[in-house]
């Protein structure tokens, strides 16, 4: 596919050749970025991991310190005195029937789903709506439980869920390009922590292959994981 004269010239402030240290591949990818509008800042590694192999999933959520820099809208499916918590705690849209029945008809103008374990027996007939599009509350990521109140605080803070995908690679955004380059690299040390501390048992070798770093529109910039991985260690 032809590239763009927008991203050619971004590509011409990356080396390619290069492996950068975490503080200067944040200024490379911000420096690349030239839209008009605030680029998301996204966090990719590739891992030495099989996924065909139940044993080597990972799968996991992070609490990003400083956020994704996006809004979140939270649908709570639940029943009774937890629709007062999730409503006081910010939940856009709050109840049970009537949401299962729109979504049913093709609604999904959420960005996260809550479900209580209670009402999972309902909510569990929409997998193949929600499953495809990342939205089906799941037990592992903190979206099916009884703490409706704290899992729609998590995921207005910048709660993210990753999950390796068939070809061993995690994609996630972890910022804006206006975010400082503090918080930028503060974001994505916390996410390479926690994909650390879930490597797999059977896991050998060097764990993570790469890790690079990209705004939206701009060209990859590939991070020293070495060195990060190593200070996380000491």
């Amino acid at each position: 596919m032809k590239k763009g004269k927008r991203y050619l010239a971004a590509m011409e402030k990356v080396d390619r050749a290069k492996v950068y240290p975490m503080e200067e591949a944040v200024q490379v990818v911000k420096d690349a970025a030239s839209v008009k509008f605030d680029e998301s800042v996204d966090f990719a590694a590739n891992l030495n991991v099989d996924p065909k192999k139940a044993d080597q999933q990972v799968r996991g959520t992070v609490v990003l310190p400083h956020g994704t820099g996006r809004s979140v809208r939270i649908l709570v499916l639940t029943r009774g005195e937890k629709e007062k918590e999730a409503s006081e705690a910010g939940a856009e849209h709050v109840g049970s029937n009537e949401f299962i029945e729109k979504i049913k008809e093709g609604w999904t103008d959420f960005d996260v789903a809550i479900a209580t374990p209670d009402i999972m027996g309902e909510v569990g007939k929409l997998g193949k709506i929600l499953g495809p599009r990342g939205l089906m509350p799941n037990p592992k990521a903190g979206t099916v439980t009884f703490d409706v109140g704290k899992a729609v605080e998590d995921a207005k803070a910048g709660k993210v869920e990753f999950r390796v995908d068939k070809s061993a690679n995690i994609h996630v955004s972890i910022g804006k390009v206006s975010f400082t380059n503090g918080n930028l690299m503060d974001n994505a040390r916390a996410l390479l922590g926690e994909l650390v501390r879930l490597k797999p048992a059977v896991a050998k070798g060097q764990y993570i292959r790469s890790l690079t770093l990209s705004s939206t529109m701009g060209p990859g910039v590939r991070v020293d994981h070495a060195s990060e991985v190593a200070a996380l260690k000491m």
